[in-house]
């Protein structure tokens, strides 16, 4: 047999060993991203569909562009590899041997190492909900950018550029005498009731009032209103004279105080009797909307991206045990995350709210490596961990080397001006860490232990005698 033949015969071998496993972690990663589609911000399911169609592409080109790539390598350089083949085969039997030592003694502590994984996950789980979660578009820019610094110096001068508008419409009409009552209340009352977060309103009758030293009546609003230029107008009320607006100026909150003020200003404006619909908005609003949304969306996104990855296991393998091995490590890293992003200090930004799904997109695919490498080594030998050790031995190199890979590629966002940017590659890289630590340190652990379980499962279970 030629060259040729054995490179031929190698990749023939290669699809037919390592597709399914690859196109099981391909669908696994798929549906983990599938979960930030659930997610109510648009940025982050746009970011899945990228991240999905990465994957899709990157499966492509492995088939398409490397597998002819090293077919080609082989047949073109196979003299000059013949004479370093024999040292990478020393180099590999040592890096494996590593590798096998360490699963060895991860098999010794394997209850103790589960139970501090996930104690430690618990921990962390808890300490996660204090993590604070910024959406303020200022706080992710470069801080020395001349459009922000003039902002700031602009803020300094006028005292805040933060608004928030009282959206109120009625269909007969706005100018009624209860509404323009109404408007001159609201108008006259709003800093006197929020003396701490109001330091000014701008509406029609703020308007008008400068208009006239007299105090305001609805017959004086109306006699006054025909003196004001139509472009004036148009600022806070609409053609049809239907819906207004009164523009209120607050300081500068954090997201927790803008969200108090936000209800306590809701529950006054009902309060305030009117039969008008009556909306408070502005980016204000906004912002504490999205708060909510990552602050919860991204534990359903969690959530959901297990729960799709485990279903969609168990069409593949039809075995529930095969379908939750792999998220069970993968599951602790959740919790890993949580406690250091609390411990250092780090806020969820709409980028690192994706972490979730991401890493069980990720990381379910080197379990699902593993797992699989694992029943393959089962069937050749008795001895359960002895399989699991030629099992990382064999798989060790291969998945640290495309955690590395994707360290590396992320690696570049952590030197970026942009703090959203930084945050999320060092979250990444952190991520994937713990991933790679809970695949070769954790996943024999659950290997283990589930084949004891089973194992003690079959001896308890009574044998059934035919007459």
């Amino acid at each position: 047999m030629n060259n040729s033949d054995k490179s031929r015969q190698a990749i023939r071998r290669t699809i037919k060993k390592l597709a399914p496993a690859i196109v099981t972690a391909l669908i696994a990663t798929g549906l983990g991203l599938l979960s930030l589609y659930t997610s109510p911000v648009p940025m982050i399911q746009d970011f899945g569909k990228m991240l999905t169609i990465g994957m899709v592409v990157s499966l492509v080109a492995a088939i398409l562009i490397l597998l002819p790539i090293i077919f080609l390598r082989d047949s073109i350089f196979h003299k000059y590899d013949d004479k370093k083949k024999v040292r990478k085969t020393k180099n590999n039997n040592k890096f494996e041997n590593v590798m096998k030592s360490i699963a060895v003694k991860t098999l010794k502590f394997k209850y103790i190492i589960l139970a501090v994984a996930v104690l430690t996950a618990g921990i962390g789980i808890v300490l996660d909900q204090d993590v604070n979660v910024e959406t303020d578009i200022e706080t992710f820019m470069p801080q020395d950018t001349p459009e922000l610094l003039d902002i700031q110096e602009l803020r300094d001068i006028i005292g805040t550029t933060e608004t928030l508008s009282i959206v109120f419409s009625d269909s007969d009409g706005i100018f009624t005498s209860e509404n323009i009552t109404w408007m001159i209340d609201m108008t006259n009352d709003l800093q006197a009731e929020f003396p701490e977060e109001v330091v000014g309103v701008k509406s029609l009758t703020a308007m008008l009032s400068l208009l006239s030293p007299a105090p305001l009546t609805p017959e004086l609003v109306d006699q006054l209103i025909v003196n004001l230029p139509d472009e004036q107008l148009k600022m806070l009320i609409n053609e049809d004279q239907t819906t207004g607006v009164i523009i209120v100026s607050i300081v500068d909150l954090e997201p927790e105080d803008t969200e108090a003020f936000i209800d306590d200003l809701g529950e006054f404006l009902d309060a305030s009797g009117t039969d008008m619909d009556v909306t408070v908005t502005g980016q204000a609003v906004i912002d504490v909307e999205m708060i909510t949304a990552l602050t919860t969306g991204r534990y359903l996104i969690t959530l959901v991206g297990m729960l799709l990855v485990f279903l969609g296991l168990l069409v593949i393998y039809r075995n529930p045990l095969k379908a939750i091995i792999p998220l069970i490590p993968i599951s602790l890293i959740v919790g890993w995350s949580g406690g250091f992003m609390y411990i250092f200090g780090l806020e969820y930004t709409p980028l690192t709210a994706t972490l979730g799904a991401l890493i069980i997109g990720i990381g379910t695919e080197f379990t699902i490596l593993i797992m699989e490498r694992y029943f393959e080594e089962k069937e050749k030998r008795e001895d359960n961990d002895e399989a699991i050790a030629v099992t990382i031995g064999k798989m060790g190199k291969p998945i640290i080397a495309s955690a590395l890979t994707t360290i590396g590629g992320f690696s570049a966002l952590v030197i970026s001006d942009f703090e959203i940017l930084s945050n999320f590659g060092i979250m990444t890289l952190v991520n994937i860490s713990l991933a790679l630590l809970s695949t070769i340190i954790v996943m024999p652990a659950v290997l283990s232990i589930q084949n004891n379980v089973i194992n003690k499962f079959k001896k308890n279970k009574p044998v059934e005698v035919k007459v």
